[in-house]
């Protein structure tokens, strides 16, 4: 089961790569470009523009932008290209018109700070015969940023945005205080390009209908609003998280709102989603003969409300069926506390499904039963794992677990509840060989989770 889940998730990973859904929407023919979708197609006529200004962010910035430029080679006519890219490395073969930066991580880096300042400047030359293309992904919330305040440095955006990841909060929550710090989020970006016209691609790692959190809505109109701002900085008692100059920013009686319509022409296309992770890996997982499932019910949950609703699921679907294997799509959320170990959400969850399935109770106030060695281990394993192969502060995209976790860590003289409580799991999967490392992959399509049953 372990083989088999890994390779659910590595071959839901290739069969979304983004060349391949760049091919499947994007084509340029006689000098125009046609974009085709579910709703409706884009045709944007190259003729028309003296210009194409390319601005590419989040952790596919670098693929998106290689692919787009391959489309663009085969014009009859050589336009003037120019471009910011910020991803999170810098490319082997870059391409002349394009400034490349190295933003960070999940805080911003310098790059980050640059990058963003650098698009701002090149939008602002752009006019009617400018064709503005964004290259958007997740990841570019901290790879691409701007305060609004300018004297808010680099050290104190950072502040700003661990106090964020740190706070429990569901990603949307996170996007919308964002938006309303920074000069490039919630729309701004696409307003700086002003009456040119604009195509958004998208490679989604947001849920469903919600655009405007994919890296903080740079370039769509933002839904959320100063009024859910505020709320959210109180319910997750940030203000006090946050540096002086940072709480002054939002405690601003004219603090300005976000745009909710953008000036010119602009359109938007998502090209690939979680959604096309999640079927990409049912479709290999019926052709290795399980019976499966799709719930995605749990996006945004507690980590550990989320191990114990999926579990609870598969045992519902193994009491019907051999071999079953549910897929969950999304994201999850961790509360950091204390000081942080080496992990991710991904980690956190799998330790937690270890824990459940050796019964033992995740709660302080009950120490870990752990048994010598379990007569008979329930069937079950589970892979949790981020599709752009970075899982938290760790070299991992996610880990794999079973009814045999805890006792074999126990064995090597580590403590499961104890990494859990620590957030810090990754040592302990690490030690075991069920870590799940790939490595950086291009492309962010949120989590995928795996759980295999085989009575």
């Amino acid at each position: 089961m372990h083989r088999q889940a890994r390779e659910i998730f590595d071959r839901s990973l290739r069969q979304s790569a983004i060349p391949a859904a760049f091919a499947r929407q994007l084509r340029l023919e006689d000098g125009r470009i046609f974009i085709s979708g579910s709703d409706r197609d884009f045709v944007y006529n190259l003729e028309q523009y003296s210009a194409i200004y390319i601005v590419a962010l989040g952790k596919a910035a670098l693929p998106m932008t290689e692919t787009f430029l391959k489309t663009l080679e085969a014009q009859p006519q050589q336009r003037r290209i120019r471009g910011i890219c910020s991803a999170p490395t810098l490319p082997g073969r870059p391409h002349s018109g394009i400034e490349y930066f190295a933003g960070g991580h999940p805080f911003p880096n310098h790059d980050s700070l640059h990058s963003a300042r650098a698009a701002l400047d090149l939008l602002s030359t752009a006019n009617r015969e400018t064709l503005v293309v964004f290259l958007i992904s997740g990841g570019g919330s901290s790879l691409f940023e701007a305060p609004l305040e300018k004297e808010i440095s680099l050290e104190e955006t950072v502040a700003f945005h661990r106090a964020l990841v740190g706070c429990g909060a569901a990603i949307a929550e996170i996007n919308t205080v964002r938006k309303h710090f920074s000069a490039v989020k919630g729309g701004r970006l696409a307003a700086a390009a002003a009456d040119a016209p604009k195509l958004s691609l998208l490679i989604s790692d947001v849920p469903e209908g919600r655009l405007d959190a994919l890296a903080s809505g740079p370039t769509v109109p933002d839904s959320s609003t100063l009024e859910e701002c505020g709320a959210i900085l109180e319910r997750y008692r940030l203000f006090d998280q946050l540096p002086p100059r940072v709480r002054a920013f939002f405690i601003r009686p004219d603090l300005p709102e976000t745009p909710k319509h953008l000036p010119g022409l602009a359109h938007s296309r998502v090209l690939l989603s979680n959604q096309d992770l999640v079927e990409a890996a049912r479709r290999h997982a019926e052709a290795l003969g399980w019976k499966t499932e799709i719930d995605n019910s749990c996006d945004d949950w507690d980590y550990r409300e989320a191990a114990r609703y999926l579990l609870r699921r598969l045992r519902e679907l193994r009491s019907e069926h051999t071999r079953v294997c549910l897929l969950s799509g999304g994201e999850i959320t961790v509360r950091l506390e204390g000081n942080p170990g080496s992990g991710g959400r991904n980690q956190q969850f799998a330790l937690a499904c270890a824990l459940e399935l050796a019964e033992n109770p995740m709660d302080a106030s009950c120490p870990p039963r752990i048994v010598s060695e379990p007569a008979r281990p329930e069937g079950i394993a589970i892979l949790s794992a981020g599709s752009d192969g970075v899982d938290g502060m760790s070299p991992a995209a996610g880990a794999i677990a079973d009814a045999t976790t805890v006792t074999r860590a126990h064995t090597l003289g580590l403590d499961a509840l104890a990494a859990l409580r620590s957030f810090n799991a990754y040592p302990l999967f690490h030690s075991l060989g069920d870590a799940v490392v790939s490595g950086p992959t291009g492309n962010n399509l949120r989590d995928l989770r795996i759980l295999l049953s085989w009575k």
